[in-house]
């Protein structure tokens, strides 16, 4: 991957060079603008507006607009002699925990590579100081011509570098929330609670963006000659909830659906039917997703302990019958070795007579 940066990352008295690597990558299709008419390009071109003349890239400086609209020309050279510590460094401020971090601060992600062989060492002694402390890096370092807030932590075995947002550039959410009060119910949170569970968990590597897909397509059978797809898009029912509760017991359903499982949502007791305005007062909810089925267990138990005890019945008569009959076996058997013996002595006395 090309370097966009090269500095070092300064930790106390350590120095550590390293590049600056993009992290991510936009896979967005993107379009040019056309002349609808004859499918001209139209391009912008940098016009002076004194001279209204177009203007080379070499010939174009900056300015700063003041409040009046008067322009005052900044060049490079003024940005260069400005006191910037961080213009060719990473430099370490703090190390704090990962839950410190505001997750509206995030911004560009980039990875640090070891830039030579000597930064080996110590980049490894801070990757493996970051894994073990379980905290990461706070630093500021300079990027395009100005200066920005950053956050080292380890992804694999390599550090990376997340841009932050200055506390100030987070706005307040005044206004955002809804204004009127509103109270939700235990019954609700049940069911959204079922909700939660029944969509469960997703493997982030299995998502991927359908309408890239879809224009990605259509671009290609536009190019083979051939019209657009008719595709019917999905439409989906706007405007405000009717029913809160049954539009939450119909979303666990389809996602029990969509998860192979039995859709089934336990109603609410003395709940009004959905074509009613009103709502019921009930505190508690139900559902499969959280219940398991064991009203009718009684009787199911019932029956199998019958059938158990059956078996025993059964089985305990059979193992009398068995050990009356190897009784009687056994008294036949004894029986029938007397009557030989009394032969063979009878026998005995007619031949010694």
């Amino acid at each position: 991957m090309r370097s966009i940066w090269n500095g070092a990352i300064s930790f106390g008295l350590v120095s550590i060079p390293i590049k600056l690597v993009n992290a991510t990558e936009n896979h967005s299709v993107s379009f040019r603008q056309i002349h609808a008419a004859d499918g001209g390009r139209i391009r912008y071109r940098k016009v002076c507006e004194l001279e209204e003349k177009e203007v080379t890239q070499a010939e174009i400086g900056k300015a700063y607009e003041d409040a009046d609209g008067s322009m005052i020309p900044i060049t490079d050279e003024d940005l260069a002699s400005l006191p910037l510590p961080t213009a060719k460094t990473i430099e370490i401020v703090a190390f704090v925990p990962a839950s410190e971090i505001d997750p509206l601060q995030m911004d560009a992600a980039y990875y640090l590579s070891a830039n030579g062989v000597p930064a080996a060492k110590p980049y490894t002694l801070l990757r493996e100081a970051l894994k073990r402390s379980r905290r990461v890096a706070i630093a500021k370092f300079a990027l395009r011509g100005r200066e920005r807030l950053g956050m080292l932590r380890v992804v694999d075995d390599v550090i990376a570098m997340h841009g932050l947002l200055w506390p100030d550039e987070i706005r307040q959410p005044e206004g955002v929330a809804p204004q009127s009060d509103v109270t939700v119910r235990e019954a609700e949170l049940d069911l959204a609670d079922a909700l939660m569970d029944t969509l469960g968990e997703v493997d982030l590597e299995s998502l991927h963006d359908d309408y890239r897909e879809a224009v990605e397509a259509m671009i290609a059978a536009k190019a083979e000659g051939g019209g657009a797809l008719e595709t019917a898009p999905a439409e989906r029912e706007g405007g405000k909830v009717i029913d809160l509760m049954a539009a939450l017991e119909g979303s666990v359903r389809a996602a029990q659906e969509a998860r192979g499982e039995e859709a089934q949502v336990t109603p609410i007791k003395g709940r009004r039917s959905a074509a009613t305005p009103k709502e019921s007062g009930t505190k508690k909810s139900t559902s499969t997703a959280k219940k398991t089925p064991a009203r009718k267990a009684p009787a199911k138990s019932t029956s199998t302990a019958a059938k158990k005890s059956a078996a025993k019945k059964s089985a305990s008569s059979e193992s009398s019958a068995t050990k009356k009959s190897a009784t009687k076996k056994t008294a036949a058997k004894k029986t029938a070795a007397r009557k030989t013996a009394a032969r063979k002595t009878a026998a005995r006395k007619r031949s010694s007579a």
